[in-house]
């Protein structure tokens, strides 16, 4: 299942990548490039997670145990920050990339978007997942029991909803997550963005919905997959 998994959602950001790339030469456009980078972004958490796990575990390898825990603490603050990247895809929706009189037509656009969502979803839950699994490592050893235990599922409520909130920071507050570098600068366009009639209320209730989304997705795709985990442990 695990693997069905991965595949699946390689092959959906093969496919809506080769979509952006085939928009303009079959239509005769200019390719929209800013899709192509919300896509490398939407895949680049998971992509660190990758190297950092490489690394912290060649770190412990060589008994620097010490290092190994640095770079994954570092790690983990990077992988959150670039972690609403993975999602933003869903806000592609919006069709906003249209321009009056566009020569592509409507439906394959349409499907465009949808397959961006989807790789976006994906590309979240993944790795949501892929952290449980290590949280679950680090503190109950091999037990898949504890991917269902209150503490594992906090950890992805709490995740979902710092997804959704920088989510709407970069839609919304037009941020990014390199604008991290000047926190005095961001921290005074989120106040002054709040401070806007409704600001306030529009950024909780997206930030909650957008979290209800994705833990209902996350329930749908990796529901059953936890369920496979625990159901082979209990047969051993």
């Amino acid at each position: 299942m695990l693997t069905s998994l991965v595949v699946g959602a390689v092959l959906m950001n093969a496919l809506a990548l080769a979509l952006v790339l085939a928009r303009g030469p079959a239509f005769g456009t200019r390719v929209y490039r800013p899709m192509l980078l919300n896509l490398a972004l939407s895949v680049a958490p998971l992509v660190l997670l990758g190297v950092v796990a490489l690394v912290w575990v060649l770190l412990l390898h060589e008994g620097w145990t010490a290092v190994g825990y640095v770079v994954l603490a570092v790690g983990a603050v990077v992988w959150l920050l670039l972690l609403p990247n993975a999602a933003y895809l869903i806000t592609e929706l919006n069709l906003s990339h249209r321009q009056p009189h566009e020569r592509v037509p409507l439906w394959y656009d349409v499907l465009l978007v949808l397959v961006l969502a989807m790789s976006g979803v994906l590309n979240t839950v993944l790795n949501v997942f892929v952290v449980q699994l290590e949280w679950v490592l680090v503190t109950s050893g091999d037990d898949a029991r504890a991917l269902a235990d209150r503490g594992s599922v906090a950890l992805c409520v709490g995740i979902l909803l710092l997804v959704g909130f920088g989510i709407y920071l970069g839609r919304d507050v037009r941020l990014n997550s390199w604008d991290v570098r000047h926190p005095s600068s961001l921290v005074r366009k989120v106040v002054r963005h709040v401070r806007q009639p409704g600001g306030l209320a529009g950024m909780v209730w997206f930030t909650l919905l957008t979290a209800l989304f994705l833990g209902l997705m996350y329930l749908v795709v990796i529901g059953p997959v936890i369920r496979g985990l625990v159901l082979i442990e209990q047969a051993r």
